[in-house]
């Protein structure tokens, strides 16, 4: 199976999809888990917006949602990341765009790994395996 990056009117400017591809890949592994079909489709606020709402019932903008096509350890999905609120976020955090943006997508493996960012601990946790897999990002890659 593969991981496949899908750019809506070229609003990503990911860089390096190769690399990108083996650290999420790499992250996967980690965890005991499996590559299956995983599609990171970069879309715009009001698509992810509509999206929030027809499918989560939840009318507000968000960076990320993640639908879970999970079988056993094999892992797949589509990870819908706005890049408005990626490139806000990354001027908010005063990361930059392209560590926000591996921030997101990660933040959307764990979401397919089991991860939860309901409660407080639950975010800590994530915010922590976000942590963890950019700094792995950042030595190997």
């Amino acid at each position: 199976m593969a991981i496949f990056f899908h750019d809506e009117q070229g609003r990503s400017g990911l860089k390096n999809k190769r690399i990108i591809r083996s650290w999420l890949k790499e992250v996967l592994i980690a965890e005991g888990a499996e590559e299956g079909e995983i599609n990171i489709i970069f879309t715009s606020d009001e698509n992810l917006r509509s999206i929030n709402k027809t499918y989560l019932s939840k009318d507000y903008y968000t960076d990320i949602i993640t639908f879970d096509y999970t079988d056993g350890v094999r892992k797949s999905g589509d990870l819908f990341i706005s890049m408005e609120r990626v490139a806000e976020n990354g001027i908010k955090y005063a990361c930059g765009t392209q560590v926000e943006l591996r921030r997101v997508m990660v933040h959307g493996i764990l979401h397919l790994l089991g991860y939860n960012d309901i409660s407080e601990s639950e975010k800590n946790e994530m915010r922590e395996m976000e942590e963890k897999f950019l700094q792995m990002y950042n030595s190997d890659y």
